[in-house]
């Protein structure tokens, strides 16, 4: 098992509830993804935590992921599965609420809305994100992909992270809402500040600027109705009762908030990775059967994101007192990896079989865009191993992953041309 500086949180830590031990405050700043690292294996750190001396739960006293707050942390596959599953136990009210730093009340949706309402938003927004509307969205997918490759393909060189895969899913997602491409830029920009900015004031500014931008666009669509997903929001019902100004911005804004950064953090770690093995890429060359299993194993070893949720009463879970409106945090960059639950879990196996983890996320709250994630990647990988040979990082590279979604924001890759 690995060994990482778990200390005790130092003297200037803020405050925690009366209720947790001193003894299980703790800092694990090191396995929560806020610090950069430039590992091979950037997720090690967090082994360090699954050992058995370590406490099963502990208390992390900093903000997590848009909150202002500290939480419990579960680090083991099971506890994680029981925090995403338990609804009557765990709440998602208030989780990523990036919006509130601008003094804004409207929940996320749906993933900040407890069933039974949650079901009902789901419901609403399904049939956009069904296996069936990938398959219509696929040669869309394809027209994006091809034309982008085939422009570098002979030049031998690319920046996979900034100039193909922090633009392809983006352009996808911007078809589907119906966002004019030209906001490109400047949705990167409020999107960089919000989720990797440790500023609080930028993300505070970026979502302001992002709310007012998304309003807009809804009262441009109500006057102008069409096809795209935006559309279906800005003029959509529920049960014949029109949806509310809370109810079009919660939804906007969190697909808003989802579409544009985990595909591209994926793509460049996904590409990090394959920089560094030829063999992997030769095995999915010469087998493209292989690619569902192994995007499922890319996104396994690669858990962007590590959820919350907030208690809903009192219970005592391994020989600890959790309190009605305590935080839990799941460190998904742990559990992935549980030895429980995966057979050697560093080890990247292609052809890996059950491959149940939970980069996004599980229960009822498993990602909206999960199928649109996997085509996005099952399809790049098609395309690019059919237009790009044997590739490998640029030399001199700073492989080094940024903090929050763990990505890199620069991944020059070369191959030989001719």
């Amino acid at each position: 098992m690995a060994t990482c500086p778990v200390s005790r949180a130092p003297a200037d830590a803020p405050p925690v509830p009366a209720h947790v031990p001193p003894e299980l405050v703790l800092d694990t700043r090191f396995a929560s993804g806020v610090v950069p690292n430039d590992l091979a294996e950037p997720y090690r750190p967090a082994d360090v935590l699954r050992d058995p001396a370590f406490p099963r739960i502990h208390y992390y006293p900093w903000p997590t992921s848009g909150n202002q707050h500290g939480a419990w942390v579960v680090t083991r596959y099971e506890d994680i599965r029981r925090v995403y599953e338990d609804i009557d136990l765990f709440s998602t009210e208030g989780v990523a609420q990036f919006q509130a730093l601008a003094g804004e009340t409207f929940p996320s949706i749906p993933l900040g809305i407890d069933a039974p309402d949650h079901g009902k938003y789901r419901k609403f927004l399904n049939p956009w994100f069904t296996p069936v509307a990938m398959q219509d969205m696929e040669p869309r997918i394809r027209e994006v992909i091809g034309p982008m490759i085939d422009e570098f393909a002979g030049k031998g060189e690319v920046d996979v992270a900034y100039d193909f895969g922090r633009v392809f899913p983006v352009k996808v997602f911007l078809d589907l809402m119906g966002f004019p491409f030209s906001m490109f830029d400047q949705f990167l920009e409020w999107e960089w500040a919000i989720l990797h900015n440790p500023d609080i004031a930028a993300k505070a500014e970026a979502v302001r600027g992002i709310l007012a931008y998304l309003r807009g666009f809804i009262a441009e669509k109500q006057a102008n109705p069409d096809e795209t997903l935006g559309s279906y929001i800005a003029n959509g019902a529920i049960d014949g009762v029109p949806l509310t100004p809370d109810e079009q911005i919660g939804m906007t804004w969190f697909l808003w908030l989802g579409g544009l950064d985990t595909v591209a953090s994926t793509v460049s770690q996904m590409f990090r990775r394959l920089g560094m093995d030829p063999a992997l890429q030769e095995r999915i060359r010469t087998d493209k059967a292989v690619i569902p299993t192994a995007v499922e194993e890319f996104l396994r070893v690669q858990p962007l994101v590590n959820s919350g949720r907030k208690v809903k009463r009192d219970f005592t879970w391994h020989g600890v007192d959790i309190k009605a409106g305590d935080w839990v945090t799941v460190y998904n960059s742990s559990g992935n990896f549980d030895e429980a639950q995966f057979a050697c879990p560093h080890a990247f196996d292609p052809d890996r079989k059950a491959n149940r983890h939970f980069t996004l996320s599980g229960g009822p709250h498993l990602c909206l865009g999960s199928h649109l994630a996997r085509r996005e990647l099952r399809v790049l990988l098609d395309m690019w191993f059919d237009r790009i040979p044997s590739f490998r990082i640029k030399p001199g590279t700073d492989t080094t992953m940024t903090p929050g979604l763990l990505s890199i924001r620069n991944l020059p890759l070369v191959w030989d041309v001719g």
